[in-house]
């Protein structure tokens, strides 16, 4: 199991869009297992309404947990999606 931290840097937070396109890189990773906390929730990555339930505000502390194979690729995909602002 990887972890890693990361902020949202996106102005308008994790809103849908966003939300769809982690969810949607994470479903693809089909042998691992990627978890978020944020707001004190545990959150599943690849479920659009629990990441959107969050409320992931621009500056939010996210932690990024991975288990499974190629955690260190998968950690690293996701966290560049987030440090990348997801392109906006």
């Amino acid at each position: 199991m990887l972890t890693k931290t990361v902020t949202v840097i996106n102005e308008e937070g994790l809103h849908m869009r966003p939300a769809g396109e982690l969810a949607k890189a994470v479903a693809a990773h089909k042998d691992s297992t990627v978890m978020l906390k944020a707001n004190g929730k545990d959150i599943k990555a690849k479920a659009v309404m629990q990441i959107m339930a969050a409320g992931m505000k621009k500056g939010t502390e996210v932690e990024i947990i991975v288990d499974g194979g190629n955690e260190q690729a998968v950690l690293d995909e996701i966290a560049g999606m987030f440090e990348n602002g997801f392109g906006e």
